[in-house]
């Protein structure tokens, strides 16, 4: 939980430039900035993925691939799923639990929505209406959150472990995926619900990003201010004032950038031309339409839920329960937490997200497949895990989540551009997963 973090922080950050005048001008900068150690670690990783898998490009295929507005576009894109359950997945851990289900559940509950918006909901509301995909939606989020609180109330009032439950809710809901249609792809889906899912059409463009990027911006200002006040409104050790802006340029110049990248990535040759001939525009000879792709539909929905999740555990009272139980069960209960009522929850919300990752995921295919979501809780787990989320429980941030998710698809995208064939993907992720806990075991070692 970020802010209870980072009172001790704060003050460490204070008595330290008095007590230890001998620390390198680096530390003192940690200190004074209170950057998480390990979300600069995580920066390092993911910057290190993409330089060497750019400029492996660059020396054996004579350009690199990966570091472009269209490859980056896409990896935000294909991570989103993934980011969205990580969020969950925190939490999930956290309270030293695990769910190994959430890729059946987005699987199955991925052809629920299928059928519903295919086979069931024209038939009464006439193919193409436009509730039809708000409908779904929203029956997708629920049959995941009830999914969800059925494990939960397995694993907190009957007493079945978590790994035992979920794993049984893996082959449960793949089973159930596969028998809602008798293993037959779904498709096309609604229209509007496939916007969901990305493309050239399923963004905000250029304009829209730039709206996007200005209310970010100003929110981290508005954020880094209100933070200061309460400080002193309580007393608390302030950072010093030139850590403050340098922290407020270096979030805004990060949302700039993105909003850069997102804008410089143009609409496909062919779906101009389309566009072109629809709205009747007439080019000058030689002239050409550079049409921004912008923020993409599923990026939006993560960083929502992102921002939601994040305001959940640091602002809540659930959220101090979420870590309180994570610390010590025992003492949680014994302080007068529900752990099991608190537990439900936790599951039904994760069950919840999966539901909306199944909306992301059968959107961009536009199809629902018995197979979508299949070893999605590999990826989520590690998204968890590399971000900082200590399986020992207590220990968790959910924009470490999605940091952790941006790898782990950096990882698969730049293993596809080189050629890397499936099986070798698995060896890497496997790996990268238990060298994640390693290291969270050495860090946990030298905190002591």
């Amino acid at each position: 939980m970020t802010d209870t973090s980072t009172k001790p922080a704060a003050a460490s950050s204070t008595t330290g430039s008095t007590s230890a005048p001998s620390a390198g001008p680096l530390t003192r900068f940690l200190r004074a900035t209170e950057i998480d150690t390990r979300l600069l670690g995580m920066m390092g990783a993911l910057l290190l993925i993409w330089l060497v898998f750019h400029f492996y490009g660059v020396i054996f295929n004579g350009f690199g691939a990966f570091l472009t507005p269209r490859n980056l576009w896409n990896v935000s894109v294909q991570m989103s799923s993934i980011g969205i359950m990580a969020t969950g997945m925190v939490l999930v851990i956290v309270t030293r639990n695990i769910d190994l289900s959430v890729g059946a559940i987005l699987g199955v509950t991925g052809m629920v929505m299928g059928i519903l918006q295919v086979e069931i909901l024209p038939q009464y509301l006439g193919l193409g209406h436009p509730a039809i995909w708000v409908i779904t939606v929203i029956v997708g989020i629920f049959v995941g959150g009830c999914i969800g609180a059925i494990h939960g109330w397995l694993i907190a009032y009957r007493g079945i472990p978590s790994f035992i439950v979920t794993l049984g809710g893996l082959l449960v809901w793949r089973g159930a995926a596969f028998l809602s249609a008798n293993g037959k792809t779904i498709s096309p889906v609604d229209a509007t619900f496939t916007l969901l899912g990305g493309g050239p059409y399923g963004a905000i463009g250029a304009v829209g990003s730039w709206t996007v990027g200005v209310i970010a911006c100003l929110g981290i200002l508005a954020a880094l201010y209100a933070g200061r006040q309460s400080r002193k409104r309580h007393e608390f050790p302030v950072r010093p004032m030139w850590a403050e802006i340098f922290m407020g340029l270096l979030g805004c110049g990060l949302v700039i950038g993105a909003v850069l990248v997102v804008n410089a990535y143009p609409w496909p040759r062919g779906i101009v031309n389309s566009y072109i001939e629809a709205n009747g525009i007439v080019l000058a000879e030689g002239e050409t339409l550079f049409i921004s792709h912008g923020f993409a539909y599923p990026v939006l929905i993560m960083l929502t839920v992102a921002l939601l999740m994040t305001l959940l555990v640091s602002r809540t009272r659930f959220g101090r329960y979420v870590f309180a139980i994570g610390g010590n069960p025992e003492a949680a209960a014994l302080a007068g937490i529900n752990v099991r009522w608190m537990t439900l929850r936790i599951f039904a919300l994760m069950g919840a997200l999966a539901g909306l990752a199944a909306v992301v995921a059968s959107a961009r295919l536009n199809s629902a497949t018995n197979a979508l979501g299949l070893l999605d809780e590999l990826y989520v787990i590690a998204a968890a895990v590399v971000g900082g989320t200590s399986l020992a429980g207590g220990v968790g941030t959910i924009y470490g989540a999605i940091l952790g998710a941006l790898v782990m698809q950096s990882l698969r995208s730049g293993m596809v551009l080189i050629g890397f064939d499936t099986a070798v993907q698995q060896i890497v992720v496997g790996s990268v997963l238990v060298l994640a806990v390693y290291l969270d075991n050495l860090y946990r070692n030298r905190a002591k």
